[in-house]
């Protein structure tokens, strides 16, 4: 429970400073600063602000500034009245009757007021915790489309989207989780586009855990998906706003989190990850090339080395004579087994590619492409590996790192391993095992209600809504897929000017 709840405004302004002083021990970001007030300065009050957050507040151009400027040119007893009105002609300000409201709106970064003989405290709305403002999207580049990402102030992020979609009819609903941490939650949606049951489910997920804090999207996503068992993400990710506005307006819900700046989006489906968010900025025919090539790295990134090791060792029948000559030739001398063989270099490439991720900068870039090279020859110089499978982990990295969503790469990246084991000791009926078992495993997913294998098993074509694997006309474009209101479906519609 809060330490403050219950707890009123007292009228005695000593009281509340000695409460507050108490509460705020060893706190040396927080300022507790008395002042008199008034044209002969008779009247007392106190302002209480975290140092940073509202560093600039008696400057002549802040919302404080001025409001401090104004009550030093009021009589004494004006001030109390010009409080009870409110005074929102000089600043943003909100009044606040209990400690728990006032303590809740001054670790939010914002001013509060308190004034001796008023029961009242006003919260003063400042710039707030510093961050790094908008910037570019990162993990998400686009050749066309906007360059605004999201950051790490979850408001200035539902700005942004508000900035792309500015209709009242676009909710933002405001949450804290976390009994510690208080942190943000901000649910977006367009209230006559979504599904009710959508809303009530992330409602009710978000209200179903109690927790010290939640400090990242991705701890929100871990408590609240349901087959938490499963590697493959339950939510979609972006750090674009554009993105999330687009996928507002198909009737999916985004939920942002203060201190990350990366939206999830839901519901989520094995066709949304394999979509990059340029998709409907440039011309359908390269678009849909360019998915057709995307699948095809999938099943390279989770295959290849799995088929690999079936042909080798259990199937060499359906090669031809030269092509398992040559990889005869290529594997004479070394010591291990294909299997063993396959395993050290693909984990060579991950701890390559771990280090890359670590390392700062542009130096993290030339250690994933030097050490690549370097290790991959060192290996077929010493004999230790074949440079056919030099070749075969290549071509997986390079499909895994085409999957637009990281997450979603990831689970193929960890199911490789299971294909390569299968092929490896069970041959083509290991492979086309492991392929039933992960198709099953996928047409029992469900994301909020909505199966994962969305649009491929939904009754409709495809072709109504132009989210299959080829990308169909914008102007064909004229439906909303199945997660908006049916009533909704018709998204575009010639006019008869």
């Amino acid at each position: 429970m809060n330490q403050t709840e219950g707890t009123s405004i007292s009228k005695v302004l000593r009281e509340n400073e000695e409460y507050i002083r108490r509460r705020c021990e060893n706190c040396a970001d927080i300022l507790i600063r008395p002042m008199k007030l008034g044209d002969e300065r008779k009247t007392d009050c106190l302002m209480v602000y975290i140092e940073v957050a509202v560093s600039n507040m008696m400057l002549k151009d802040s919302a404080l500034g001025r409001m401090i400027n104004h009550f030093w040119e009021v009589p004494p007893e004006k001030i109390e009245e010009f409080m009870k009105d409110n005074s929102l002609g000089i600043a943003d300000v909100r009044k606040l009757s209990t400690m728990e409201e006032a303590f809740g709106a001054l670790l939010a970064g914002n001013a509060v007021f308190f004034l001796d003989g008023y029961d009242q405290a006003m919260k003063i709305s400042s710039k707030g915790y510093p961050n790094m403002g908008v910037s570019e999207a990162e993990t998400e580049k686009v050749l066309r489309g906007s360059r605004e990402g999201f950051t790490d102030a979850v408001k200035t992020n539902s700005a942004l989207v508000r900035k792309r979609l500015r209709d009242t009819r676009m909710k933002v609903e405001e949450h804290q989780i976390g009994t510690r941490s208080h942190t943000v939650l901000q649910i977006l949606y367009m209230e006559d586009l979504v599904h009710e049951e959508f809303l009530e489910d992330i409602r009710e997920r978000i209200q179903a855990y109690e927790i010290d804090g939640i400090l990242d999207s991705g701890m929100l996503e871990q408590l609240t998906e349901d087959a938490w068992y499963s590697p493959f993400p339950q939510y979609q990710t972006t750090e674009r706003p554009d993105r999330a506005a687009q996928e507002i307006l198909n009737g999916k819900i985004i939920v942002l989190c203060d201190n990350s700046p990366a939206a999830l989006i839901l519901p989520s489906s094995f066709q949304g990850f394999m979509e990059s968010s340029e998709d409907w900025n440039q011309r359908f025919e390269m678009i849909s090339f360019l998915r057709v090539l995307r699948y095809l790295a999938l099943g390279a990134a989770t295959l290849f080395p799995g088929l690999y090791l079936a042909m080798i060792r259990f199937h060499t029948q359906i090669l031809p004579t030269n092509l398992i000559l040559s990889f005869a030739d290529a594997r004479e001398g070394v010591p291990f087994s294909s299997v063993a063989e396959l395993v050290f270099l693909e984990l060579a490439f991950e701890l390559i590619r771990e280090a890359g991720v670590r390392v700062p900068g542009a130096l993290g870039n030339a250690i994933g492409i030097v050490g690549g090279l370097i290790v991959g020859d060192a290996a077929v110089s010493a004999n230790l590996v074949s440079p056919i499978v030099v070749m075969i982990v290549a071509l997986t990295a390079l499909g895994s790192m085409t999957i637009p969503n990281e997450e979603f790469a990831s689970a193929f990246r960890l199911l490789k391993y299971v294909f390569l084991f299968l092929g490896g000791y069970l041959g083509i009926f290991g492979i086309v095992l492991g392929i039933y078992l992960t198709a099953a495993h996928l047409a029992g997913l469900l994301s909020f209600g909505i199966p994962y294998l969305m649009p491929f098993v939904k009754k409709d074509p495809m072709k109504e809504t132009g989210n299959g694997i080829l990308r169909v006309p914008f102007r064909v474009r004229r439906r909303r897929p199945l997660y908006a209101r049916r009533e909704e479906s018709i998204r575009l519609k010639k006019t008869d000017r």
